[in-house]
């Protein structure tokens, strides 16, 4: 090794040998590689009248430690396989949730509302959301190991303890709040580690990991309906405990390969930005994402539910209308993002909610299981993009790179509490008739109008973009 190796080698530090640790190293997430450009333009700017351009380069590249990520390789598709399969376990259980209020209603927890027991998965989602957000930080400081292990620990240890639970507020514990802390640890971490190794395949790396999404779910609802009549409930949940378990213990070394300079501290991005109150592409957003949420996951809740007490289906025909839904969004992801490299995120995502906020009071119409079956796929077909899509178009429309993660984190911390409440509004909205018959009526129109109204604020939010960013249609 020459000298001159050496010596840069000690200029640069030790990190930067290894290219994964350069995007956490200023606490990067997947979406900040404008935010690095922008810090370094603005470093050496800042620098030009002191230093020569040759002493600029070596003090940027010191301070960033920002060789550029890998595209590839061993590690780097590790980090894909391993965020895979921390997604089957922290989203999949959530939106397999119809499974388990469809059960609780008719057999765990007949004596509660509807609206009682939609709390407990819309609890569990929005801690993910929420504490997601707030452990980007703890992920900057280098504590993302501790949070994989603490994190997959909560979701299994909740699972175990859901088996052996009889009462509501002991299901609300263990699936709500314990599972929805667990998975909220693991957000963050499994997407940043995937953005760190990738930059020009970074779409495509996250589209796999997020497909876990999908496959999760259709493998617990699977594992549900074969097991329940035969193994009972504990052992059922037992089950699938131990899968979540095999999931997690896989994840470990394929997320940890080669990352062992990511322990390191790092600077800490800030989670809250004082100059995005005041812009109005922002507000518009937020306020878009919220409608959007209010009503995006009421149907993937009342699913099974609907079809076993309008429909009279069996529950396990009730469930495979909820896998169908699911296989829907897992090509509703794909199609969703190829239309938007056509049409721009936000044409994109407001046609979508359009769609869906029209198919929802469509639902209202249903009277015979094939109709509803052809409901289900193309509810997940079209809600898909819903999720898929508002991160991407976030970056459209925020001035600054440099703030885009703690602005998309404020943004997404608001539209959580939509997630919250959207389905306990829509379970208290039930009523019985007076021949003991279930009217879903209320959250059919409830889904149905707080999307459509979401996709009318997408309309000014896209018209206010244009104007204001001085762009074509494609936005």
């Amino acid at each position: 090794m020459s000298a001159a190796t050496v010596e840069e080698k000690k200029q640069l530090g030790d990190s930067s040998i290894q290219p994964h640790s350069n995007a956490s190293s200023e606490g990067w997430h997947d979406e900040e590689k404008g935010q690095y450009d922008t810090r370094q333009n603005s470093a050496a700017r800042n620098s030009h009248d002191e230093q020569d351009p040759e002493t600029i380069e070596t003090r940027s590249l010191a301070g960033s430690q920002m060789p550029p990520p890998p595209d590839g390789g061993l590690h780097a598709w590790l980090k894909v396989f391993g965020g895979f399969l921390v997604y089957i376990n922290i989203w999949g259980f959530t939106l397999a949730y119809g499974t388990f209020q469809s059960y609780y209603s008719f057999t765990l927890l007949p004596d509660q509302s509807p609206s009682s027991i939609s709390w407990i998965g819309t609890v569990q989602g929005w801690l993910l959301i929420v504490v997601g957000v707030l452990s980007g930080p703890l992920f900057d400081l280098g504590y993302f190991r501790s949070m994989l292990y603490f994190g997959n620990f909560l979701i299994v240890f909740g699972i175990m303890m859901l088996s052996l639970c009889k009462t509501y507020w002991q299901v609300f514990l263990a699936q709500g709040i314990c599972m929805g802390l667990g998975a909220g640890l693991l957000y963050i971490p499994s997407l940043a580690l995937v953005g760190i190794w990738f930059e020009k395949k970074r779409a495509m790396a996250l589209g796999i990991v997020m497909s876990g999404i999908a496959v999760g779910g259709v493998i617990y609802i699977i594992m549900f309906d074969q097991l329940i009549h035969k193994a009972g409930f504990p052992w059922t949940i037992r089950a699938i405990g131990f899968v979540a378990l095999v999931c997690a213990l896989l994840s470990f070394p394929a997320l940890l390969s080669g990352s062992s300079t990511l322990a390191r501290p790092r600077k800490r991005r800030a989670l809250f930005d004082s100059s995005a109150v005041k812009d109005k592409l922002f507000l518009l957003f937020t306020l878009c994402t919220f409608c959007n949420f209010l009503g995006y996951i009421v149907p993937y809740f009342y699913i099974p539910t609907f079809a076993q007490e309008k429909l009279g289906s069996s529950s396990s025909v009730s469930l495979y209308m909820l896998i169908g839904a699911l296989a829907g969004s897992f090509f509703g992801r794909i199609g969703s993002g190829m239309l938007a490299h056509y049409f721009g995120s936000i044409l994109t995502w407001g046609l979508c909610a359009l769609t869906s906020g029209i198919l929802a009071l469509c639902w209202i119409s249903i009277e015979t299981q094939a109709s509803f079956i052809a409901f289900s796929v193309f509810w997940g077909f079209l809600s898909a993009a819903l999720v898929t899509l508002p991160s991407a178009a976030f970056a459209s429309i925020c001035p600054d790179m440099s703030r885009l993660g703690t602005r998309l984190g404020m943004s997404w911390s608001v539209a959580s509490i939509a997630t919250l409440i959207g389905s306990p509004i829509a379970g208290a909205l039930l009523k019985t008739k007076a021949n003991g018959e279930t009217d879903f009526l209320g959250p059919q129109l409830w889904s149905g109008i707080c999307l459509l109204v979401g996709s009318g604020c997408l309309v000014v939010l896209w018209a206010v973009t244009r104007k204001t960013m001085n762009t074509g249609w494609r936005i």
